[in-house]
C-alpha cells in the first residue's frame, strides 16, 4: 500500500469518527427518540462526509500540472488568491454576506453558504508552493524573494483576522513554515517579530470578546458564569470522561452546558464520551497522517509538490493542534475547528480535497520513481 493510501483511510476514519460525533453531540434534551444508525446515515454530517470522500477521490486524479497551468502569463494557482480575497470582502456585501455569531464570516449564493476563508486558506498554499519554486534562486533574499510572499499573506490575514484572529494566524503561520523550508534565512522571519506582536496586540486589545477571551484564559474561575464559562465546561467534559470515557452518547454536557460542541469543541465531547483512549485514538490518527505525509515529501522529486504537500500537512497538522490546545485551554480561545472532525461543510470538502492531492502526488511520485528504476536496471 502506498503513503499516498495511507493516509486517504486515516482521512476517511476521522470522516466516520466525525459523523458518529457530530450526531452524538447534537442530541438534545428535548429528542423524541434515541439516535438510530439509520438517522445517522441519512443526517447531514453523513451526506458531507460522503461528499468530502467524493472531493477526496477527485483531489486523487487530479491532473497536478493543470495547477502551473498559465493563464494571462500566470499559473491557474495564483489566480485562487486574488479570487479568495475578493471573497473575503464579499462578505460585507448585503445580500450574500451572512452575519454568525457577531462575525462576518459566511457568503450565501443561492442557498449555498460556505465560509471564504476555507478558501483563502487552502489557496495562498498552493500560491505559496509556487512562488517558492519560480523564486528558488532568490528565496533566500530579503526584498525580491521573502518580502514580496510575506507582503501578501500579510495582508491576507489582515483582512481575515478583522473577523477570524485564529484562522488569520494558522495561515500566517503555514506561510511561514513553507518560506522556511524553501529556504527563506531564519533572519527573516526575526524581522517579523516586532510586526506580528504589535499586530496581535492590536487585534486583541480592539476587541472586547478577545480581551475577555485572554481573561478567561488567564484565570477562568475569576467569572466562572461569564466569560470563563465556555473553557471551564470544556475542561470539566475532559475531565469527566477518564480513561474509558462515559460511552458513545452518554456524555451529559451536549445537552446545553459546552457552547459549540458540534464544532470547535467537538474534541472535549469526544473525551468526555470516549475518554483518554479516544482522544489518543484521534491524535494517533492525525499523527499517521503526517508521518506518511512526509514520507511522500521525501520521495517526491518535484520541488512544488514537495512543497503543496507540506503546506497541505502543516495546515492539518497545526490546525489540530490549535484546536486542541484550545479545547484543553493551554491557549486563549479561538474559533479554530478540528479538521474532518468538527461539523463543518466547506471545511470537509476542501480539507478532503487537499488530502486528495497529497495521494495525486504521491502516485505521480511513485511512478515516476519506478520508470527511473526501470532504466537504471536496464541501462
Amino acid at each position: 500500500m502506498r503513503a499516498g493510501q495511507g493516509v486517504v483511510i486515516l482521512s476517511v476514519m476521522l470522516l466516520m469518527l466525525g459523523v458518529v460525533m457530530v450526531n452524538s453531540a447534537g442530541l438534545s434534551v428535548s429528542s423524541e427518540a434515541p439516535l438510530r444508525l439509520q438517522d445517522m446515515v441519512s443526517s447531514r454530517p453523513a451526506i458531507l462526509a460522503m461528499l468530502a470522500m467524493g472531493a477526496m477521490w477527485l483531489g486523487s486524479r487530479f491532473p497536478l500540472r493543470l495547477l502551473e497551468v498559465k493563464v494571462g502569463g500566470l499559473p491557474l494557482v495564483f489566480w485562487t488568491v486574488p479570487l479568495a480575497l475578493l471573497l473575503l470582502l464579499a462578505v460585507y456585501a448585503p445580500g450574500i454576506g451572512r452575519r454568525v455569531n457577531a462575525a462576518n464570516r459566511w457568503l450565501d449564493i443561492g442557498g449555498f453558504a460556505f465560509q471564504p476563508s476555507e478558501i483563502a486558506k487552502w489557496s495562498l498554499v498552493a500560491a505559496i508552493a509556487w512562488w517558492s519554486t519560480r523564486c528558488s534562486k532568490k528565496i533566500t533574499s530579503f526584498k525580491s524573494g521573502f518580502l514580496p510572499a510575506i507582503l501578501i499573506v500579510g495582508f491576507i490575514c489582515g483582512v481575515i483576522a478583522y473577523e477570524d484572529l485564529g484562522t488569520a494566524v494558522l495561515i500566517f503561520g503555514t506561510a511561514c513554515i513553507l518560506l522556511f523550508a524553501a529556504g527563506c534565512k531564519t533572519l527573516h522571519f526575526v524581522s517579523l517579530i516586532p510586526f506580528g506582536v504589535a499586530a496581535l496586540v492590536g487585534a486583541i486589545t480592539t476587541s472586547q470578546y478577545r480581551m475577555n477571551r485572554l481573561r478567561a484564559f488567564i484565570d477562568p474561575y475569576d467569572d466562572p458564569r461569564g466569560v470563563g464559562y465556555h473553557i471551564l465546561q470544556s475542561l470539566t467534559a475532559i475531565s469527566s470522561g477518564g480513561l474509558a470515557g462515559l460511552g458513545l452518547g452518554h456524555g451529559v454536557h451536549k445537552f446545553g452546558y459546552l457552547p459549540e460542541d458540534t464544532t470547535d469543541f467537538i474534541f472535549a465531547i469526544i473525551c468526555e464520551e470516549l475518554g483518554a483512549v479516544g482522544a489518543g485514538a484521534v491524535l494517533c490518527l492525525y499523527a499517521g497522517i503526517l508521518v506518511l505525509s512526509f514520507t511522500i515529501i521525501r520521495r517526491c522529486k518535484d520541488s512544488f509538490l514537495r512543497l503543496l504537500v507540506l503546506g497541505i500537512a502543516t495546515t492539518i497538522g497545526l490546525q489540530a493542534t490549535i484546536n486542541i490546545l484550545v479545547v484543553t485551554s493551554l491557549v486563549p480561545t479561538k474559533g479554530i475547528a478540528l479538521p474532518l472532525l468538527s461539523n463543518g461543510g466547506t471545511g470537509w470538502l476542501l480539507t478532503a480535497f487537499c488530502i486528495g492531492l497529497i495521494d495525486a502526488v504521491d502516485r505521480v511520485s511513485c511512478s515516476t520513481n519506478r520508470v527511473e528504476n526501470w532504466y537504471t536496471s536496464h541501462a
